[in-house]
């Protein structure tokens, strides 16, 4: 039997399925109104991915309350998912000079395009940083004695 937790499994599915949302991402990027987002948005996912995937490998030798193992799974969960999302939405709109000026070079969305893509990146920061303090906050909890 799998010594995983339910939510290591779930983050190990979810960090596959971003893979694979970025392995995609790479093959239509080129077609985007700033392909070089799109690149980006690729990487994004890969790495995000990548980075859920490993979470859940060591999610179970975290000491951490239920309440706060599920506030930092969704944490970085949706912090993940949604700094792909917001990459991918500037490279297709060809947007998103107000938040990454090098990625857009210079490309401007509109108000509600510009806004959506600041609301999704600024708010991934303040959930990364929240929930990867949490999975080390679990981590030094859980070390071994001296």
């Amino acid at each position: 039997m799998s010594s995983l937790s339910p939510l290591g499994r779930n983050l190990i599915l979810l960090g596959m399925i971003l893979f694979m949302l970025g392995l995609l991402t790479g093959f239509v990027s080129g077609t985007f109104a700033n392909p070089r987002m799109g690149l980006s948005a690729h990487l994004e996912g890969l790495m995000n991915g990548t980075f859920l995937a490993v979470l859940g490998l060591f999610w179970h030798h975290l000491a951490l309350s239920r309440t706060a193992s599920l506030f930092a799974f969704w944490m970085v969960v949706y912090a993940a998912f949604a700094n792909w999302l917001g990459v991918l939405l500037g490279g297709i709109w060809g947007a998103g000079a107000s938040m990454m000026p090098i990625a857009a070079k210079g490309l401007m969305g509109n108000s509600f395009q510009e806004g959506v893509i600041a609301f999704l990146l600024i708010s991934i920061s303040g959930a990364m940083v929240i929930g990867v303090a949490l999975v080390i906050w679990g981590l030094w909890r859980m070390r071994a004695p001296a």
